[in-house]
C-alpha cells in the first residue's frame, strides 16, 4: 500500500485517532475537516508532524477540494453527520453530509485517478435486523433512520463507482465506537445528565436496548488489518465486538465511575427515538479471518471513555 493517504473528517473522534494511527505507521496524510463538529485540539500532535497537512474546507464545495486528491493512493472517508437521533428534525442534513459529500469524494477520486477508498458505514444499515449476530449478507429490512438510509445510499454509490471506474473499496459497517476523543453519543448524554442538578436521570427507551460497542484502538487495528487482507474490488466488512451490553449496564457503570446515586427513570418503549435499533450485534467472523480480535472489553471501553471526558470536560461545551 502507498504511503500517501487522504482522510476526511480528520478532526473528529474516529478521524483524529486514525490520523495518529497511520502517522505511527509512517504514512503521509492530507486531512480535510471543516471543524463544524471536529476539534482542532485533537490534531495537536499530528500538526507537529511534517507528514501531516491539514485543510479546513467544506466537502460540499467540490471546486475547493478536488485538487487535494492529486497523487493520493488511498482515501479514508469518515466525514458524516453522525447524529442519528436528530435525523427527523433536519432530513436534508443526512442527504447532504453523508450522500452528496460521498458523491463529491468519488468524483474527486475519479478526476485524480485515485483507485482505493475506505468508507465508514454503519450497522444501522441493517435496520430492524432479524438475524443476530447480523452478517454482512443478511436480508435487508426497511430502513428506519435517515442516517442509516444515507449511509446505505453512499455504499451503493461507492459500489457503482467501483464497477464503472475500477475503484477498490473497503466498506466498514461499524457499531458505535468508544474511547479517547469521543464527543457525542450515549456516554456524553448520560455524563451531562449526571452533572446537572436534577435528582433523576431520564433515559430514552426502556434501558434494555442491546448495543455492541467497540474501542477506537480495536477499530483502527481492524481497518488496518482488513486493508492488508481483503483484496476484492468491493469488500464489505462488519466491525464490532463479540460482546454486547444493555443501556442499563452502560449507565450503571457510568454512574459508578462518577459516584452518582441518581435514580433512573425509563420510558415504557423499546426504542429511545425514531430510528433507534433496540438490538445491534454484528457478526464479525469475516473480520476475524484477518487474525484480528477485539482486545478491550465493552465495559472497559465505557470506563476509558468516561475517564477521557473527566479529563477533558471542555468537549461538553
Amino acid at each position: 500500500m502507498s504511503k500517501k493517504i487522504l482522510i476526511t473528517g480528520c478532526a473528529g473522534f474516529i478521524g483524529s485517532n486514525l490520523v495518529d494511527f497511520f502517522l505511527s505507521k509512517k504514512y503521509s496524510i492530507i486531512g480535510i475537516d471543516n471543524l463544524s463538529t471536529g476539534k482542532i485540539k485533537f490534531l495537536n500532535d499530528a500538526l507537529k508532524s511534517k507528514k501531516f497537512i491539514f485543510k479546513n474546507e467544506d466537502l460540499l464545495k467540490y471546486s475547493r477540494i478536488k485538487n487535494f486528491f492529486s497523487n493520493v493512493e488511498l482515501v479514508i472517508h469518515l466525514s458524516a453527520n453522525a447524529d442519528v437521533r436528530l435525523g427527523p428534525e433536519h432530513p436534508k442534513k443526512d442527504l447532504e453530509q453523508n450522500l452528496i459529500v460521498t458523491s463529491n469524494i468519488l468524483e474527486a477520486m475519479r478526476e485524480n485517478n485515485v483507485k482505493k477508498i475506505v468508507f465508514s458505514s454503519t450497522g444501522s444499515v441493517y435496520g430492524e435486523a432479524t438475524e443476530f449476530p447480523t452478517p454482512e449478507n443478511t436480508f435487508f429490512p426497511i430502513q428506519t433512520s435517515f442516517y442509516g438510509s444515507s449511509k446505505l445510499g453512499a455504499e451503493a454509490l461507492i459500489s457503482a463507482y467501483s464497477h464503472a471506474f475500477g475503484i477498490k473499496c473497503w466498506i466498514f459497517r461499524f457499531v458505535s465506537v468508544l474511547g479517547p476523543r469521543y464527543t457525542h453519543g450515549h456516554i456524553v448524554d448520560f455524563y451531562k445528565k449526571i452533572l446537572k442538578k436534577n435528582k433523576v436521570i431520564n433515559v430514552l427507551g426502556d434501558g434494555n436496548q442491546k448495543k455492541s460497542y467497540i474501542h477506537i484502538s480495536d477499530c483502527a487495528d481492524a481497518i488496518y488489518k482488513s486493508l492488508k487482507y481483503f483484496k476484492d474490488s468491493i469488500n464489505i466488512i462488519n466491525i464490532g465486538h463479540n460482546q454486547f451490553i444493555t443501556v442499563k449496564q452502560s449507565l450503571n457503570r457510568i454512574k459508578l465511575l462518577m459516584k452518582s446515586e441518581k435514580k433512573e427513570i425509563y420510558q415504557k418503549k423499546i426504542r429511545g427515538w425514531v430510528g433507534d435499533n433496540p438490538y445491534i450485534h454484528l457478526d464479525i467472523k469475516k473480520l476475524k479471518r484477518t487474525g484480528w480480535k477485539p482486545k478491550i472489553k465493552i465495559l472497559e471501553a465505557v470506563e476509558d471513555t468516561v475517564n477521557f471526558i473527566k479529563n477533558n470536560e471542555w468537549i461538553l461545551k
